[in-house]
């Protein structure tokens, strides 16, 4: 069929620009911005990705951290008059007198035992050894006072008031700490 009117001919003309307009440049523009949104998506997601890896190690960090005061405190101390006195003698120190306190309870989870020792003469050397072997004893212990006077007339010779804690978990929590592991253990094994 032959378009003879001039009419006809414009319609079709302008009909034509317009499918030409949208094949040549309507589509492109449109397939640009569709592929430019992709590409934003793209690298959130790679961004989001990244962050996730580089928070794993920090996740890994605080995990071992955990792990060290969880393996810290699985160690229950002994007794803290005998182990100080122990300890005391092994840098040559006396212990006069040590008095235990009462359990204070720390939350839910833990228990602190607390015993003051009194040493009589004391050099400064020794007790700055003594202090170290306590703190490095490996037992969820610290000292939590220290007083030092100096003896009068006599060169390097102190009375020492020294107390210190020893941090207990209780066994109520630790059971109940063990049980939720075994559950989300159990959980994470079968999905």
């Amino acid at each position: 069929m032959a378009v003879s009117v001039p009419r006809e001919r414009r319609l079709a003309m302008v009909l034509a620009g317009v499918v030409a307009f949208l094949v040549l440049i309507a589509i492109p523009i449109g397939l640009e911005s569709l592929i430019l949104s992709r590409r934003s998506d793209t690298e959130d997601l790679r961004s989001a990705l990244g962050a996730v890896q580089a928070a794993r190690s920090q996740v890994r960090e605080r995990q071992a951290r955990k792990d060290a005061i969880g393996q810290r405190y699985g160690k229950r101390a002994p007794t803290l008059a005998g182990f100080l006195e122990q300890t005391a003698r092994a840098e040559k120190l006396e212990v006069t007198d040590s008095v235990d306190r009462a359990e204070v309870p720390h939350g839910k989870k833990y228990v602190e035992r607390n015993t003051v020792i009194h040493l009589k003469k004391a050099g400064m050397y020794s007790i700055a050894k003594f202090v170290e072997s306590i703190e490095k004893s490996g037992y969820p212990v610290a000292v939590s006072r220290l007083s030092v006077r100096k003896r009068s007339g006599e060169p390097d010779s102190y009375d020492v008031e020294l107390g210190v804690s020893a941090f207990d978990r209780n066994e109520q929590a630790a059971a109940s700490e063990e049980k939720d592991r075994e559950k989300a253990d159990k959980k994470g094994g079968g999905q």
